[in-house]
């Protein structure tokens, strides 16, 4: 990207740890600085591990409504239209039968809480998970009755074990046919093989004739890091764990202190207007 063009920009931005914090603040100033993207006429596409009931919140607080946004680490890509019903049309849905790895950490983890993101029915939770984590229609059934199920995501979650312990857990059992990352805490997103943050966003820029060089991401976490090397320009939050600052191309300072707005009103000011 060259210093002031005209381009439109695809601007994809992780949402906890990046938009808001792990209070689920948001603050104005990054608020403003969303907007102030849209206003002069770039595409700020959301991409995040949620589900897309747990993304409207965040959308409709930036005042998004129209455009794209990523969920479930890329398992659902939606189009954003007020005048579709729900406010959205889905146009990529990838799932895939998580019996295999479901199986696979049922022996390693016993104890550990399941749910299975299944588009159009809801999340099947066997397992108590902490309360807030999940957001959604919530099912609470038996870990008999995941398997099968038509997934676009799987979490686990193990509050007696760490995110260190997860990762070498994950190593150590191969997971095989899936595409996974390790959060913060023991927590463990699957989704199917292939699939991230950064295959979505690259059909949303195909859709949009975005070039591959007027691209940046911003993000937080382990799920970011296709992501952030997808993009022409990335951005790694200050308090990212040491994997994800090294696939940056830059870091800004941490989510309470704005540092997203930082890196978009920098952005804002290299590109204050898109033409077309």
């Amino acid at each position: 990207m060259t210093a002031r063009d005209c381009r439109p920009l695809l601007v994809a931005l992780d949402v906890d740890g990046t938009i808001v914090d792990h209070d689920l603040r948001l603050s104005p100033r990054v608020a403003d600085a969303v907007r102030g993207l849209v206003d002069a006429g770039h595409h700020v596409v959301l991409a995040t591990g949620r589900t897309l009931a747990a993304t409207r919140p965040v959308l409709d607080a930036l005042g998004l409504d129209t455009g794209y946004a990523v969920c479930s680490n890329g398992s659902l890509t939606v189009r954003l239209d007020p005048a579709l019903p729900g406010g959205h049309e889905v146009v990529d849905l990838a799932t895939f039968d998580p019996s295999p790895a479901l199986a696979l950490l049922r022996a390693e983890l016993p104890g550990a809480a399941f749910a299975v993101e299944v588009e159009g029915e809801g999340i099947l939770v066997a397992g108590p998970f902490p309360e807030g984590e999940l957001e959604g229609d919530l099912r609470a059934v038996e870990f008999a009755d995941l398997a099968g199920a038509s997934a676009t995501r799987v979490v686990v979650r193990s509050p007696d074990h760490t995110s260190q312990q997860f990762l070498e857990m994950t190593e150590r059992v191969g997971l095989k046919g899936v595409s996974y990352a390790v959060g913060w805490t023991a927590w463990l997103d699957i989704a199917p093989e292939g699939v991230s943050k950064a295959s979505a966003l690259e059909q949303v820029r195909e859709r949009l004739g975005v070039p591959p060089t007027a691209t940046v991401a911003a993000g937080d976490g382990r799920n970011d890091l296709e992501m952030l090397a997808w993009a022409h320009r990335s951005v790694a939050m200050g308090q990212a764990p040491p994997e994800v600052l090294a696939a940056a191309g830059e870091v800004t300072a941490p989510v309470e202190e704005d540092g997203l707005a930082d890196v978009l009103e920098d952005v804002l000011a290299l590109h204050p207007a898109a033409a077309g």
